[in-house]
């Protein structure tokens, strides 16, 4: 069936769906987006996606298009449309249309607001099995990483050089030599004394929504995650490792610039924490966790 995309109060076909070219996403980046899952029908970690968007529009000074509430309906209508229950939704809200200027436009410009629902078969998810093979590489990202804006270039092309030499993802490292986190995902190691590390909360990362939701699950299953930055070389030490993110949940790196993590398999914990956010998604584990930046 065509998909129907959601642009500035109108439902359009695909191919028609169209933004101005002065819009200041489109010139500047001068935009945020948010991705959330739909899983069985189940929106995963909505509230917490929500509380990020509202973050990160407050932090770039823009204003909501639409309530929250009527945020909520649109994206449920824009699934509707498209005949999905397994699917992400991407959201992005820019500044709006205005004249190419470097200057902010007038307050009263009205965002824009674009919804997108694409297929994904979370049943037969290829990496939850077979894992995900990691390069590390620097990390050349603006300082305001705790915003989830559409600057994503430097992702972009940190990951095409891990795919091009042949690995799925790349974990960027700072200047220091630490992992700060994946081009879309947060990153986890499990130390030999069974302690989960991952990056502190801070401007250097965007702090994961998948993220608190894990540390909800951990904490129910007496999981140990201890907030400290790790290297490269301490993760090849590691009894397993995953990245966490809206649409891949927790999928384990079985290996790390050609060094085999653990077994070169799937782990326990990783395992675990998985199966335990697709029931959280699915509402079998109490309420959607509340996102809060940390900061």
């Amino acid at each position: 069936m065509p998909r129907i995309i959601y642009v500035n109060g109108q439902y359009q076909p695909y191919h028609q769906a169209q933004i101005h070219v002065e819009d200041r996403g489109f010139q500047f980046g001068d935009a945020i987006y948010e991705v959330v899952a739909c899983l069985h029908g189940h929106l995963a970690d909505e509230r917490g996606h929500l509380d990020r968007l509202e973050r990160s529009l407050s932090e770039l000074r823009i204003d909501m298009p639409v309530s929250r509430e009527s945020l909520r309906f649109l994206m449920r209508e824009t699934l509707r449309r498209n005949k999905l229950t397994n699917a992400g939704i991407y959201i992005q809200i820019s500044r709006g249309m205005a004249r190419r200027d470097f200057k902010f436009p007038k307050a009263d410009t009205p965002p824009t607001l674009v919804i997108i629902a694409f297929p994904i078969n979370f049943d037969n998810h290829p990496y939850v099995e077979k894992g995900v093979r990691v390069k590390t590489l620097p990390d050349i990202r603006w300082p305001r990483r705790d915003i989830k804006t559409t600057l994503l270039f430097p992702q972009s092309w940190t990951k095409q050089i891990a795919i091009d030499e042949g690995y799925d993802e790349a974990w960027m490292v700072d200047s220091e030599g630490m992992v700060t986190e994946g081009t879309s995902c947060n990153a986890w190691i499990l130390t030999k004394d069974n302690k989960l590390l991952t990056r502190p909360v801070s401007c250097d990362i965007l702090k994961g929504i998948t993220r608190t939701a894990i540390e909800k699950i951990c904490a129910e299953n007496d999981i140990t995650i201890v907030e400290q930055a790790f290297s490269a070389d301490e993760a090849y030490e590691a009894k397993e490792a995953f990245v966490s993110s809206a649409t891949g949940f927790a999928l384990p790196v079985i290996e790390i610039d050609d060094h085999k993590i653990g077994d070169g398999k799937r782990g326990a914990i990783t395992k675990k924490i998985y199966e335990e956010y697709c029931a959280y998604a699915e509402g079998l584990r109490g309420e959607q966790v509340k996102w809060e930046a940390g900061l």
